[in-house]
């Protein structure tokens, strides 16, 4: 156990909301053990970013993790070589090249129609209808997974999410999680003929042709699906909603003084989807005054990180002028996210932009809760547009 100070958290005040608790801890105990998570947690933005490069002491290998103990052991979970090798296998299907010559269009058409369905209805649940469809539509196209509907992808991606972060033990969550993967296991088996037969750029496909063991086929696959549907849609959502919450910001954009893919950089700084990343110790060390020893717990707190007041002026504020070069909402060193340019592609190039297009006057009509630390989004979002009744 490391010898880091101990900071108490409420743990449903820091599902609701963590920022307060991680701006004491950045101001007090930079590196802190959080009795509650089991772990001890890095706050500041430059310890983060360079301790989770040091994979030799914070290593990604965690075969009793989590993640690897649910949806089994995913490229993310591997460093060096086999981590690597993997992540070149898989390229292909996350390639800017790949994401600006084939999967924009994709994602355009089924934003088109999901917009065409949405729109006689006046209003809808941005999160449950618009940001959940989009994202799920998407990542069914990168993955492969093509007889799965978006509705069950977003069940399995918030099923294992809900799992791989049950570091209380609930066995109905487990329980979930379980069904989940096999539900994503039975639909890669119906692929998989098709694509031996027909192969394409998506993910599953790419690491068949790769010759990758089908046990790494069903981590990766997993681990796309667990951060390449709640991510996005959480992002998609929540960024309308900064937006419409600060209308001198939306008029920024819609002015052409910033860009979307400035509204995502910054709201993906503000308040980032993807909270942290954990890492398990594997030999004993040192970081600013504080000993790890082997078999340790860390989380690097990204969304900690992004809001640090050593690096950002008036972090707590969502300002699309902001430089947000230094960001590390995708992570950084080599586990840096491999979906990063699909994601900015679905959500700046296509999502936002579309949306607000075809609604120009979309409002708010009702409130907008909040939640989780791991991974933060809104959980609904209720919105208008011209010629309908307030909704609740």
């Amino acid at each position: 156990m490391s010898d880091a100070p101990v900071f108490e958290i409420d743990p449903k005040v820091f599902h609701a909301d963590p920022y307060p608790d991680l701006a004491r801890m950045r101001s007090e105990a930079p590196i802190a053990r959080v009795p509650q998570l089991g772990a001890t947690l890095f706050t500041r933005h430059e310890t983060i970013f360079r301790e989770e490069k040091r994979i030799e002491t914070f290593s990604s290998v965690q075969p009793g993790g989590l993640m690897t103990v649910m949806m089994g052991e995913n490229m993310m979970r591997k460093d060096g070589e086999a981590h690597s090798s993997e992540r070149k296998a898989t390229f292909r299907a996350f390639s800017p090249r790949t994401v600006r010559e084939l999967w924009v269009a994709r994602f355009a058409k089924k934003t088109e129609e999901i917009l065409d369905r949405l729109e006689p209805q006046g209003g809808c649940d941005l999160v449950a209808d618009y940001a959940m469809a989009m994202s799920g539509e998407a990542l069914i196209a990168i993955t492969g997974l093509e007889s799965m509907t978006w509705r069950e992808m977003d069940r399995v991606s918030q099923g294992m999410i809900d799992g791989i972060a049950n570091y209380h033990g609930d066995p109905e969550v487990e329980a979930r999680c379980r069904d989940c993967t096999a539900s994503i296991d039975a639909h890669i088996d119906e692929m998989v003929p098709v694509y031996r037969k027909t192969p394409n750029a998506s993910l599953l496909s790419v690491q068949l042709e790769a010759g990758l063991p089908m046990e790494s086929v069903r981590a990766n696959v997993k681990l796309a699906i667990s951060g390449g549907q709640n991510e996005p849609r959480d992002a998609i959502a929540g960024a309308a909603w900064a937006l419409l919450t600060h209308p001198d910001q939306l008029r920024m954009v819609q002015d052409g003084d910033v860009t979307w893919q400035q509204v995502f950089a910054e709201y993906a700084r503000w308040n980032s989807p993807i909270g942290m990343a954990p890492r398990q110790v594997a030999r004993r060390d040192t970081v600013d005054g504080v000993t790890f020893e082997p078999g340790e717990r860390v989380f690097l707190m990204f969304g900690s990180g992004n809001r640090d007041e050593a690096i950002w002026r008036d972090p707590d504020r969502f300002d699309l002028t902001r430089d947000c070069s230094r960001s590390i909402a995708f992570g950084a060193g080599p586990h840096f996210c491999a979906g990063a340019a699909a994601s900015r592609a679905m959500i700046a190039d296509v999502a936002l932009p579309m949306l607000f297009a075809r609604f120009p006057d979309l409002r708010l009509a009702g409130e907008v809760p909040f939640a989780g630390w791991a991974f933060r989004g809104p959980l609904r979002m209720p919105v208008e547009w011209s010629g309908s009744e307030a909704r609740t």
